[in-house]
């Protein structure tokens, strides 16, 4: 998964969209709805914006002991043994991933070749997860088997919801949030994941020396505005999920 998020918000698929309008169209858009969307949107804009600051910031200082993301990555993976993990360019600017399928730890352009602070966070962050695959990291395997279910929830679960919702057939909305509910749980799991990473990042920069004491602070805070984006992301999850119970519940008032 990629470190850095242009935040794709869990539940604002086009059927979620009809979903939040729908507070207009079908049953008035109340306060809960307002006490629930507008610090989740406010949130998600403030580390959109946290992240691509600090990011540029640091990405423009070099660290001083001239490694790139690339061959730091390479050495961390070294020193825990992993060397049947490549580590190979992706296109794009903070497209870095660790795919454990194939066992190949990608680096964005904007990220391999380069010797700044942030990118050699950024790819300490994703050797980190090279790491956590390799030992069996708990929350790492639980979130794994939750990627088809997650999935599935977002791509169907505010559909079905929505015609559910339209066309007053309760099971249907019952599937379409049960089905959802998937997806929320990926974005919570995810969370102490994210978290492990950046810590097993700042240590191992530490313990290696790849970073100087006063850069460390930069990956430091370069690693704390990407989780940000992931915290950003699991309240949305979590305000969309409540939204469309809510929904619900006034659908089934509305019934009686």
């Amino acid at each position: 998964m990629n470190v850095f998020l242009t935040l794709a918000l869990p539940g604002l698929s086009p059927a979620f969209a009809l979903l939040y309008s729908g507070g207009n169209l079908l049953y008035g858009f109340d306060m809960w709805s307002l006490l629930l969307i507008i610090p989740a949107f406010i949130l998600s804009l403030m580390a959109q914006a946290g992240v691509k600051s600090t990011y540029s910031k640091y990405s423009q200082i070099n660290a001083r002991s001239g490694h790139t993301g690339q061959s730091a990555a390479r050495r961390i993976l070294s020193q825990y043994g992993l060397t049947e993990v490549r580590v190979e360019r992706t296109p794009g600017h903070l497209t870095d991933h660790f795919d454990p399928r194939s066992q190949v730890l990608r680096l964005s352009d904007s990220t391999c070749d380069s010797p700044s602070i942030a990118a050699i966070g950024v790819a300490a962050h994703e050797a980190g997860h090279a790491v956590q695959h390799h030992e069996g990291y708990l929350a790492n395997k639980i979130r794994s088997a939750l990627v088809p279910v997650a999935q599935i929830g977002s791509s169907f679960g505010p559909y079905l919801a929505f015609f559910g919702l339209l066309l007053s057939l309760p099971l249907l909305i019952d599937i379409g949030i049960i089905l959802f509910i998937g997806a929320v749980l990926f974005y919570l799991v995810t969370l102490p994941v994210e978290f492990d990473a950046s810590r097993r990042a700042i240590r191992v920069l530490e313990d290696q020396a790849l970073l100087t004491d006063e850069e460390i602070k930069g990956a430091r805070k370069v690693l704390r505005a990407a989780a940000m984006t992931y915290v950003a992301s699991a309240v949305m999850a979590v305000v969309s999920l409540l939204r469309l119970i809510l929904m619900s519940r006034s659908r089934n008032n509305k019934r009686f």
